[in-house]
């Protein structure tokens, strides 16, 4: 059986699909997918083993120069890509208008979210089969429902059980020659993220690096882009112990964190990747809702902000904290934005994090 899959971004997105291709892999020893992506995401896929081939995708830019892509071959290149194989399915596992337009080019049956369960209900007139899987569930169990429905099995009692990723380390390592540094035990602070409001307050990880650093830990920082590369260069400054390093491809990054004793994270993409290469981690919520997006995997550990407003799931924040609520949560003292994070101080995270590493420690030793 060969599927082609349409998961195009983002990256957190891209790694919830995992599960549901362990899932179908199972039940069906013989199938293949391909998988259309994002180019940013594309190294993905390639980490699980049934996945035969990615075929890359450039949506923005392509919107943003139509004709360059189209003169460049790029267009033509994608479209003969989606046509050249006849599929048993074609499951677009995104919901929007973006990736149903992609599904166009398949030669398949489409297989998608119904109208009431799409993100853009108007995606699901472009499948030929819609399937209706319930909001208010974590996504990773929305792709995984997804999936048994489009592929005709069940997923039985394990449908609240946190799956399996399926990546193969050997070959993800294999597929870069970056080597970390392995000599002594470090953690990985994953600072950066998207929406404003979902960043923890830089001195609260300032604090935590030191905190780190004063009991024996080198803690290390990636970066993606120029904003979170300043911000980890000011983390550092001055602690010896706390290392910013170059930027990385997501396989780069990968390797690193495969090998961290633990992570500490925002609601990030990059939290999701140290999910599935289940490396223990502390992950902090503050407008966001972890229900729907939190950490999927054994040794995750979630921290969401006790707050009025949490979880607003909004990008800028718009709380205007009552008298009341300013002496309550000792917002004069804590003004750090958003609010909802003050909730989440540094000694509460360090001491949530020193004891995920014994237990950690301890199962290890135990092993």
């Amino acid at each position: 059986m060969r599927v082609l899959v349409i998961k195009t971004s983002s990256l957190g997105d891209v790694i919830h699909t995992l599960p549901a291709l362990t899932d179908a892999a199972r039940v069906f020893p013989d199938i293949r997918f391909d998988w259309v992506v994002e180019e940013p995401f594309a190294e993905i896929p390639a980490w699980h083993p049934a996945v035969d081939r990615v075929i890359p995708v450039a949506v923005r830019r392509w919107r943003k120069h139509p004709w360059h892509a189209r003169k460049s071959g790029e267009w033509h290149a994608f479209r003969h890509a989606m046509g050249d194989t006849e599929y048993d399915a074609v499951i677009d596992a995104q919901g929007l208008l973006k990736s149903a337009w992609l599904s166009r080019y398949a030669r398949s049956p489409v297989h998608g979210l119904g109208f009431g369960s799409a993100r853009e209900a108007a995606a699901s007139l472009f499948y030929r089969h819609r399937h209706n899987v319930p909001w208010g569930r974590h996504a990773v169990r929305r792709v995984r429902e997804l999936f048994a429905l489009a592929l005709g099995y069940t997923l039985g009692e394990d449908a609240d059980a946190t799956g399996s990723y399926g990546l193969d380390r050997t070959r993800l390592l294999a597929s870069t020659a970056y080597q970390p540094d392995r000599s002594r035990p470090y953690l990985v602070f994953l600072h950066g993220t998207t929406w404003p409001t979902k960043h923890w307050p830089e001195p609260y990880w300032r604090q935590l690096a030191e905190l780190a650093v004063a009991h024996g830990w080198q803690v290390r920082l990636p970066w993606g882009s120029a904003a979170e590369g300043e911000r980890a260069q000011r983390l550092a400054a001055g602690l010896g112990d706390v290392r910013v390093l170059p930027r990385l491809t997501l396989t780069d990054i990968a390797a690193e964190l495969a090998g961290a004793a633990a992570c500490v994270a925002v609601d990030t993409g990059l939290g999701h990747l140290a999910a599935a290469l289940e490396i223990p981690t502390v992950s902090l919520f503050g407008p966001t809702n972890l229900g729907y997006t939190g950490a999927w995997g054994r040794r995750q550990l979630h921290l969401a902000a006790d707050f009025p407003c949490s979880p607003c799931l909004k990008r800028h924040c718009d709380f205007k904290p009552t008298a009341g609520d300013r002496q309550r949560f000792e917002l004069d003292l804590h003004p750090e934005q958003p609010p909802c994070f003050t909730r989440l101080p540094p000694a509460r995270v360090w001491s949530v994090l020193e004891t995920m590493l014994a237990q950690a420690a301890k199962s290890g030793s135990a092993a």
